[in-house]
């Protein structure tokens, strides 16, 4: 019996050994996993993201929030202020900008504006987008906020405005200063926020070469303008959008690509050399395009009309806020996603236009993806005493 029992507790021992060395292991493998995961890129730069465009969805990201020099990546936020401007009517694309003495002093990359030159604010933004021209930049922030300091706080003010709470601006075109600073993160942001808000970024930024015409006292002469982003010859999804280079920031770019209705934007910074910084931002891009789906409802199907009671009218029409896109990044397939409407029987008196009355939302399984707000189309009053008398008197009437 003695024997028995020795034999039961060995058993038992050598048991609870094997579970604990199994859940040891699967614990073990499930954390390689997710390093597998998180750098299944390897890339060599030491900031890294990839966003989807539309949705802002973080694809993949390696120490995005790490402030670093972003060179003439600045001048990302430089052309957001500008469309803005012009989207105002604040400038015009015709304006003609004459070039200042500070302008015209600027080092780095340049397309030689002398002092007194003039171009048109359309030029300018080729200049920019292109060649990534330091003096053509600071000519636009003087033209559109007077001085270039008075620019760089507008610059820092819509950086807060997207949460760029990474990000210093010093200068309008990424020159090297103390303290200007920014991260992929940010950048990513504000990326997204022009390629967005004004898509036509990508007809100046994927121009390959072009020129403009130089009229100064020494007479007229032209200078061509190549793309300092060679990606667009590397690779056919790419849109844009900046590259940017000084020795103390390394090899930077912000690269946006799109592929069947996909669209994303890639950061790499503090690369080594160009090669690398394309090769990297081509494998974020890769990697996007193989691993997300976005899922899109443009949700125009018509909503039933809800009852509306002690209101001036009986019934009110719905609308759905927006569309609805989601972005797919763990394999599942659109055709699993199903939609639940959730709106009221009816509604009281006073609802005004654009209040929200319900929602739709999207789900995978129970796994809720989102929601779209449902909103009145329309204002109903309250109905006053006044009202509810006529009513009565028509009722009568009628009987």
């Amino acid at each position: 019996m003695k024997y028995i029992s020795a034999l039961l507790a060995l058993f038992l021992i050598l048991s609870l050994l094997t579970c604990n060395a199994a859940t040891c292991f699967a614990a073990e493998a499930g954390s390689e996993n997710t390093a597998d995961s998180e750098d299944a890129l390897s890339l060599a730069a030491p900031s890294a993201i990839l966003m989807e465009a539309d949705t802002g969805t973080i694809l993949y990201e390696k120490n995005s929030h790490e402030r670093l020099r972003p060179a003439s990546v600045t001048k990302i936020m430089t052309l957001l202020l500008i469309f803005e401007a012009l989207e105002k009517g604040q400038i015009h694309s015709d304006d003609t900008v004459t070039v200042s003495e500070h302008a015209s002093e600027m080092g780095g990359s340049q397309v030689y504006l002398e002092t007194g030159e003039t171009q048109t604010v359309n030029d300018l933004i080729k200049c920019i987008s292109i060649a990534s021209a330091n003096d053509a930049a600071v000519a636009m922030a003087e033209y559109i906020d007077g001085t270039e300091e008075a620019f760089v706080a507008h610059m820092n003010e819509k950086a807060k405005t997207l949460n760029m709470n990474d990000t210093t601006f010093v200068n309008c075109c990424g020159l090297e200063a103390d303290g200007h600073l920014t991260s992929a993160h940010d950048i990513a942001l504000m990326s997204r926020e022009l390629s967005n808000n004004h898509p036509q970024i990508h007809d100046y930024c994927t121009i390959w070469m072009d020129h403009i015409t130089h009229t100064t006292r020494k007479g007229t002469s032209d200078f061509g303008l190549t793309n300092t982003n060679k990606l667009l010859r590397q690779y056919s999804y790419c849109t844009g959008l900046k590259t940017g280079y000084t020795s103390q920031s390394g090899f930077c770019l912000s690269a946006t690509a799109t592929r069947d209705h996909i669209n994303l934007i890639a950061v790499v910074m503090a690369e080594e050399n160009s090669k690398i910084r394309n090769k990297e931002a081509v494998s974020l891009l890769d990697y996007g395009f193989a691993h997300c789906q976005v899922y899109s409802d443009p949700l125009d199907s018509k909503l039933p009309d809800l009852t509306v009671s002690r209101g001036k009218q009986d019934s009110i029409g719905l609308a759905y806020a927006s569309p609805f896109q989601y972005v797919i990044t763990d394999g599942s397939s659109s055709e699993e996603i199903t939609k639940e409407l959730h709106i009221p029987d009816s509604l009281e008196a006073p609802v005004k236009k654009g209040d929200t009355v319900g929602c739709i939302e999207f789900h995978i399984g129970k796994r809720l993806l989102g929601s779209v707000d449902i909103i009145a189309k329309e204002t109903v009053p309250a109905a006053t005493l006044a009202d509810c008398y006529l009513d009565c008197l028509s009722m009568l009437l009628l009987k």
